[in-house]
């Protein structure tokens, strides 16, 4: 505690700081963050691999499918496969620009 008020001393009485204590503040920071990240991915980790889930549980709804919407993709694919059969058949004449 003697460290935080002479720390806290000396930045209002505006002395000159002290590079050794300065570094060893911001190192035992630091590592202090370093820690808790390390001690926070090893509980996600543990928590994930068990099966559990991180926050709340996702509320599960059944999917509502369309059925015109499936219909009208399965059109579309169906007019561009008979597109690329055109070019396949020669139907179509591609002409490459680059000869």
């Amino acid at each position: 505690m003697n460290f935080f008020l002479t720390t806290l001393a000396r930045l209002r009485s505006a002395a000159y700081p002290d590079p050794v204590r300065d570094w060893l503040g911001l190192l035992t920071l630091s590592l202090l963050v370093l820690v808790s990240i390390v001690v926070w991915n090893v509980w996600a980790f543990g928590t994930v691999a068990q099966g559990g889930v991180i926050g709340t549980n996702a509320t599960s709804t059944p999917p509502v499918f369309s059925g015109a919407s499936l219909d009208s993709i399965h059109v579309v694919f169906l007019e561009r496969a008979d597109e690329e059969a055109k070019y396949v058949t020669g139907v179509y004449r591609f002409a490459d620009p680059s000869q």
